[in-house]
Formats: structure tokens, sequence, C-alpha cells
């Protein structure tokens, strides 16, 4: 069992950015997704990566988007990674030459074949297990039934959806994921994160056993 990475998605200011600096933090996860409340522009987005310290990865996430809008972020900003929260094929994932993550949504755990999912997308790095249902955007803050992650998927598995600094220990303890993501749990409001909760957060997926 290696140490469990760690991404706080939904960064919206570059305060926030340098608190997951700070505590540890491996990735940082940007939305691209107009409807979300975290949801950036070009502009802001430039602002926060440019004051992103060395070895923290950057991910870029998007929503069944047109293929002009990633290429206009990737682009435009250093995005290391792209996560996929829609119906995107496996070839539209591939088409811009950068790894990506495919997030499946838990809520509709009882309709997915892992398996196939797995064969689908065998390009895909990982599979991010969120608790949104299919066709719906995550950052519920609602957690899912964490006794319906099979073993062996054959992927690294991240785990999101309703994680905090109080129940992401026994997240990891129950499904041993590669990584957890977190949004909404380290926050005071939508897109504005609490660096306390950041610290605790971090803290608590250091010290599991």
């Amino acid at each position: 069992m290696t140490r469990t990475r760690i991404k706080i998605c939904g960064i919206t200011r570059i305060e926030d950015v340098l608190a997951c600096a700070i505590y540890g933090v491996d990735a940082i996860g940007l939305v691209f997704y107009p409807p979300s409340a975290r949801h950036l522009d070009l502009s802001s987005a430039q602002s926060i990566v440019a004051e992103l310290p060395p070895f923290i990865s950057v991910v870029g996430l998007f929503m069944n988007p047109e293929a002009n809008q990633v290429y206009e972020v990737i682009d435009n900003v250093r995005i290391d990674i792209l996560q996929f929260h829609g119906n995107e094929r496996v070839d539209f994932c591939e088409m811009f030459d950068k790894p990506y993550f495919k997030a499946v949504p838990m809520s509709s755990a009882p309709e997915i074949d892992f398996r196939q999912l797995a064969r689908e997308y065998p390009s895909s790095m990982a599979f991010l297990l969120d608790s949104h249902a299919k066709g719906r955007a995550g950052g519920t803050g609602r957690v899912f039934d964490w006794l319906k992650i099979p073993d062996n998927v054959g992927k690294p598995l991240i785990l999101a959806g309703g994680l905090t600094p109080d129940n992401v220990r026994s997240g990891i303890e129950k499904s041993r994921p590669y990584a957890v993501d977190c949004s909404s749990g380290v926050e005071s409001s939508p897109g504005i994160k609490d660096h306390r909760k950041i610290r605790e957060f971090v803290e608590n997926v250091t010290h599991v056993a």
C-alpha cells in the first residue's frame, strides 16, 4: 500500500492554492464547466497556476465539452491531466494528447460494469468514483456507498464525493483508493476553501494506518 495521494478540487483563489502547497496536497483541480459555482475563466486559471510551486499537478475538469473548449484551455493554461465527468467517449478523451481520468457516477453503480468500463477506457490513468448520478455534475457533497466499490478494476481508483476531514479516514480504510479528491468538504462556501479544513484533511489522510 503506497501513500494515498490527495487532490483538492474546485480551486478558485490564489490563497487557496498556496494553502494546498503548504499542507502537502499532490494535485489541484480547476473546473471548466460553466454551470458550476467553481467555474474558472481563463484569466483566473492562469493567475492561479502562475503561483503554483513545483511538483503539484494541475487537473482540468470538464463535463461534455466541445473539443474547441478543451483546446482553448490547454493552449492557455498549464494543465497536466484532464478529468472528464460526462459522456465523453474514449476517442474524445484521447484526442488532446494529455493524460486523463474518467469519472464514474457511483449513484448509478448498479448500472455500471467496471470491467467493461476498463475495456472501454484502456487509456484512462484512473477512474474517479464520485457520488453524482449519470449525466449530472459532481460537487454535490454527498457520500455514496463505499461498499459498492469493486475489487480488481484494473485501474487506480480515486475516491471522491462528500469527503470531509471527519470521514476521509473511514473512506480510505474501507476502499483503499490510490487517491482521494475533495472539494466542498474543505470549503466555507462554494469555491472558497477553508485552510484549517485543508490542513485537517491532509493530516487525516496521512495518518491512516
